[in-house]
């Protein structure tokens, strides 16, 4: 069994600053695209940046140029540190990723972790 675990939301003012972290543990091939996606209360769930594992990076336009994901091979993580955050950050904050296995056979599915909060206010 394959799982992420997120850490490093919490409660932030209008401009400061958080990071985000999320490691894959349990027994796995390898780990392929890492995400992160994340769900405002009412919206849909949507992605905010995703690297894959040469390190091309995407992110949504809502954060470029504040969020910045980074990964970890060595030690199966990803990253996401968010700066000059608005209120409108505000969301249950989910790592995603691409889990390879080979045994008993090859399969590549999608895991998730189970969201982290950040709320960013005055």
């Amino acid at each position: 069994q394959v799982q992420l675990v997120e850490s490093g939301g919490g409660l932030v003012q209008p401009g400061g600053s958080l990071r985000l972290s999320c490691a894959a543990s349990g027994s796995f091939w390898a780990i392929s695209a890492m995400n992160w996606y994340r769900q405002a209360p009412g919206k849909e769930r949507e992605l905010v940046a995703g690297i894959t594992t040469e390190g091309t990076i995407n992110y949504a336009d809502s954060v470029k140029g504040r969020f910045t994901i980074s990964r970890d091979n060595a030690k199966d993580a990803v990253y996401l540190q968010m700066n000059y955050l608005r209120p409108e950050d505000t969301a249950v904050y989910y790592c995603n990723a691409g889990v390879i296995t080979t045994t008993p056979r090859y399969e590549h599915f999608q895991v998730w972790g189970q969201g982290t909060l950040v709320t960013v206010s005055s």
